[in-house]
């Protein structure tokens, strides 16, 4: 694989940017290596990560609680207007400036299959069975696949679908070998 050498790096975090803007991609224990045979070991996982736009993770706070919740502290909230508003004035500043919340949703192995990371000179597979990858890259890091595996047990991991447009991809090391 292009760029990668053996043993240059410890435990990885490869990241994947699509052309969706989607986040997503693994956990790694060896470095990506060309083999003719799958390597690494159950401490891999896939992930993704989305942003929760502020309506939906602002809907809850807007929700009444439940008929069996506490409500002995809870703020007295009302929806009868005391009088006429503009419409700049249902923003709420509390919800214009509330910061984007971040969803992380990881696939740790399943420990069906010992399918964890496959590298050959022209791509990268971490995951597979049943014909399918957890996640595979080209060896340009331009195209990728990613699709429901058995090793992980993952959803596919980019919204655009199964095949998707790679507009980055960034390698993170954790600690030192």
């Amino acid at each position: 694989m292009r760029g990668v050498e053996a043993g240059v790096f410890p435990r990885r975090r490869w990241i994947v940017r699509d052309a969706d803007g989607g986040l997503f991609g693994a956990y790694l224990t060896e470095a990506p290596h060309p083999s003719p045979h799958y390597f690494g070991t159950g401490e891999c996982f896939l992930w993704r990560a989305s942003i929760l736009s502020a309506s939906t993770h602002n809907l809850s706070q807007m929700l009444p609680p439940p008929p069996s919740a506490d409500t002995t502290n809870i703020p007295r909230t009302t929806t009868i207007s005391g009088g006429p508003t503009s419409p700049t004035s249902l923003l709420s500043p509390q919800l214009a400036s509330t910061p984007e919340r971040i969803r992380f949703k990881a696939f740790p192995y399943s420990g069906v299959n010992d399918y964890l990371i496959l590298c050959e000179p022209s791509f990268l597979s971490i995951g597979g069975g049943d014909g399918h990858y957890g996640l595979w890259l080209d060896d340009n890091f331009e195209k990728g696949v990613s699709a429901c595996c058995p090793t992980f047990g993952n959803e596919p991991l980019s919204e655009e679908g199964m095949k998707f447009e790679i507009v980055g991809v960034e390698l993170w090391s954790v600690g030192n070998n």
